[in-house]
């Protein structure tokens, strides 16, 4: 796109306040903190910030893909090579999205959820039933109570499935919390039913063994198959059990009470329902005709239940006290945030407070189309019969969809909101591509490879990273090889064509001589200089010093003047100063980006 056409899209942008489709930034310079991800005690955490209150939405696109996220109205850039958790922007073109069998399961399971098939309200209850039972844990208890006769063949009751999936829910949440390694081939949870005859001998205290799952121990194995192939590995230290892994699954399920009805126990690797209460042989016999037939009129009457509603709502960034009830909840219970740490404050600067500068549909010139919401800040709202359930904080730019964050209602943990908001926010950006030709990627934010509760985003296929030093997008599988040697990586060292090309034992030639070459260059790399060294991206007039400071475009307390531009400032020492400043700050945004953005002295 040429400058001047540039120019004419961020002029069109319409703003708040202010001049219209400006941006104005603040350098906060570098920033050190202590680590989330590794838990570092140092503050090993190095990024470079910005302040903005006013950003157009041209310009932060091309921040993404320089590497920059936002936080409220605070923009960060991770230092590469000197933070301890690299992060790498990852994003992946919708419209060539593969869904994998777990994803699709995530629709599946909440389709199910909206038909009523699941947390269904059984149609009769007795009067001496505990109220306080769940929905689906009354119907599931009672139909536990018919199965004698079924025993007779194999077939699997839709609350095994049930339970299998909830399972399978729980691996996944013990891989994205690096319980489990990542990058393991998951097997299929099956739970069995669990016959008469061995009721009375597995069953412990007054409660009656119903249904059990040794997931525990094909997880085992492929994990141990992972690491025997993984070179240089001590495949026997620090190796899970079956136990210590049915421990975690179940510690997992009852995180999010997963299961409340049913009392859940792990017993030599394998995981056990139990029911709450003990039945006797004389008590279900004389029950089971009547049980059966009410379980079958369930099924019948299932089939003319009211289906559940959900709906999605998007609008601006603006606080809602909804919505802020929601966050906390999901906080507390989720995070384990502390109360005292949550407030209106802070969740405004956090999710609401944004500096983009909004852009309504008609924002732009005909030939440049927008999605029909405009393009900026936006709450995507979910709802089930009204109740809201999840919201999703996304920002929406001419070039993708950017997830941001998301909060979910710890009542529907089951339903994997996480998962389906991402699905739904892929389809949103290929129905909008028809509004918007230029809108074809989904940003999922940062992906960190040394930490196994970011590697989920990987299972977003296929997927991208960002190079550090080139900024050039690199398919996550070229990329995924060198982060496997070292956490920072020039990504782009290595090109796709060169994998297609090359045997097993070359490919592993090229990975180790591209890390060696990364070291020479990063040796001989000045650590003012780090990552614009090589970076072909900077400008098109080669000739030009890196740098040159003298078009940054600059704010004194109203005026707008190039660096040349201002008068000669008679303490030198100051003069150093602001122009040590300058080059930084041109570094970590880019030339376009320096002469186009006004740099805030204040």
């Amino acid at each position: 796109m040429s400058s001047k056409k540039a120019k004419t899209k961020n002029e069109a942008s319409s703003s708040r306040g202010g001049v219209s489709g400006e941006s104005v930034v603040a350098d906060c310079g570098r920033n050190k903190s202590t680590c989330g991800y590794c838990k570092s005690s140092t503050r090993s955490s190095i990024s470079h910030g910005l302040w903005t209150e006013r950003l157009t939405v041209n310009d932060y696109q091309a921040l993404l893909d320089r590497g920059w996220r936002r936080s409220g109205c605070f923009l960060y850039k991770p230092e590469m090579k000197k933070t301890c958790c690299p992060s790498y922007t990852i994003r992946l073109k919708a419209s060539d999205f593969v869904p994998s069998k777990e994803q699709q399961r995530v629709r599946r399971r909440l389709e199910r959820f909206l038909d009523g098939e699941l947390d269904a309200k059984p149609s009769e209850q007795t009067e001496d039933q505990d109220v306080s039972f769940s929905r689906e844990v009354s119907v599931s208890v009672r139909k536990s109570l018919g199965v004698a006769k079924r025993e007779q063949n194999n077939e699997v009751e839709p609350i095994m499935k049930d339970l299998a999936e909830q399972i399978e829910n729980a691996v996944q949440r013990c891989i994205q919390s690096g319980e489990f390694p990542s990058n393991i081939q998951v097997p299929k949870a099956s739970v069995k039913r669990v016959l008469s005859a061995k009721r009375k001998k597995l069953a412990e205290g007054s409660e009656e063994l119903l249904y059990t799952s040794n997931i525990a121990f094909p997880i085992v194995a492929a994990i141990k198959r992972t690491e025997t192939s993984e070179k240089g590995k001590n495949v026997e230290e620090n190796r899970l059990s079956p136990e210590a892994v049915s421990e975690k699954l179940l510690s997992a399920m009852n995180k999010v009470e997963e299961f409340t009805g049913f009392s859940v126990k792990v017993s030599k690797g394998h995981i056990n329902f139990l029911s709450a209460t003990r039945v006797t042989s004389s008590d279900r016999n004389e029950g089971e005709e009547s049980l059966c037939a009410t379980t079958t009129k369930s099924s019948s009457n299932k089939l003319h239940a009211r289906k559940r509603k959900l709906e999605m709502h998007l609008k601006r960034s603006s606080f809602d006290s909804e919505e802020y009830e929601l966050y906390k909840r999901y906080q507390l219970k989720v995070h384990n945030d502390k109360p005292e740490s949550i407030s209106e404050t802070s969740y405004k600067r956090f999710l609401v407070d944004t500096p983009l500068i909004e852009v309504p549909p008609s924002g732009y010139d005909d030939e440049e189309k927008v999605p029909l919401c405009g393009f900026g800040s936006f709450h995507q709202q979910y709802r089930v019969d009204g109740r809201l359930i999840a919201v999703g904080v996304i920002d929406i730019l001419p070039n993708c969809l950017s997830s941001k964050y998301l909060f979910w209602d710890p009542d529907f943990a089951s339903l994997s909101l996480g998962n389906y908001s991402a699905l739904q926010e892929i389809d949103w950006v290929k129905q909008n591509q028809a509004h918007c030709s230029t809108l074809e990627y989904y940003y999922l934010g940062y992906y960190i490879h040394s930490c196994n509760k970011m590697r989920y985003k990987a299972a977003y296929r296929p997927s991208e990273l960002l190079c550090p030093l080139r900024y050039q997008w690199v398919p996550f599988e070229v990329a995924k090889p060198l982060l496997d040697k070292k956490p920072y990586s020039v990504l782009s060292n290595f090109t796709k064509d060169s994998l297609s090309s090359s045997s097993p034992q070359a490919y592993e030639t090229l990975v180790e001589s591209t890390s060696e070459h990364e070291d020479m260059e990063q040796g001989d790399t000045n650590d003012d200089d780090d990552d614009e060294m090589y970076n072909s991206d900077e400008d098109s007039d080669s000739s030009r010093n890196r740098n040159d400071i003298t078009n940054i475009l600059i704010s004194l307390d109203g005026p707008r003047l190039r660096y040349k531009d201002i008068p000669r400032i008679k303490n030198p020492v100051v003069q150093k100063q602001l122009e040590s400043m300058l080059i930084n700050y041109r570094k970590v945004v880019g030339t376009e980006l320096s002469e186009r953005m006004v740099y805030e002295l204040r």
